[in-house]
């Protein structure tokens, strides 16, 4: 979700502006993925780079986050949405990782949607901490390191996604071509769409527009075209 800051400098407002109307934006989508029966959708929030940005910024998107897990989640709830967090809880403030825990407990049993927002979350650091798993049981004898699928199994159970499906279609908004960290053992083979529209204007057309795109993909898999 790209584009806060440099749609709030557009119209000479504080970052902080943009990053609000940023909340508006996660609504609209959230809900339009709803509506559209989408099984999974995974929110890239707050990247575990972000952590270099000015340490106001830093605070003023911890607020807004609590804020949001405070206002939002009943509504999240009464939609029959499932929260779930990935990433780094321990850097993130005490009280943001205790709603954050009564936001997934409350949410436990929804299956209208199941949204998981990545906080503190990088690609690499996913992939390193199920590699560390991985090594430990090897270590204790669990696997068969000569079993490549018996190996993947074991490593893929160590992703924070562990037991969500691989992606289907990566989609950012602001302009930028790359992945930037997000989600890269899971978006293998992934359909990726990138859009000039800055987040605070992405509508539900917009994730329409996205959608009719990936329908129209032809998905080999590494195959042939039939």
């Amino acid at each position: 979700m790209d584009g806060n800051g440099r749609w709030a400098k557009e119209r000479h407002l504080p970052r902080s502006f943009g990053h609000q109307r940023g909340r508006r934006a996660l609504r609209r989508l959230i809900e339009s993925a709803r509506r559209a029966h989408i099984p999974v959708l995974t929110l890239f929030a707050f990247s575990s780079e972000n952590w270099i940005r000015p340490q106001a910024e830093i605070d003023a998107l911890m607020r807004l986050f609590a804020h949001a897990l405070e206002r939002d989640i009943e509504a999240i709830h009464a939609n029959g949405i499932r929260v779930q967090f990935i990433g780094e809880r321990d850097r993130l403030p005490p009280k943001i990782t205790a709603l954050m825990r009564d936001a997934e407990a409350k949410t436990a049993q929804n299956q209208a949607l199941r949204l998981l927002i990545a906080v503190s979350y990088g690609g690499q650091w996913d992939i390193l901490q199920a590699a560390i798993g991985l090594a430990r049981t090897a270590q204790n004898g669990l696997v068969d390191l000569n079993d490549a699928s018996q190996v993947r199994v074991c490593f893929e159970q160590g992703l924070a996604t562990s037991d969500c499906p691989p992606v289907d279609l990566f989609i950012r908004t602001g302009g930028e071509q790359r992945m930037s960290n997000f989600l890269l053992w899971q978006s293998a083979y992934a359909e990726l769409y990138f859009t000039p529209c800055l987040w605070p204007a992405f509508s539900e057309q917009h994730f329409v527009t996205a959608l009719t795109w990936f329908a129209e993909r032809n998905r080999r898999f590494g195959g042939v075209e039939t």
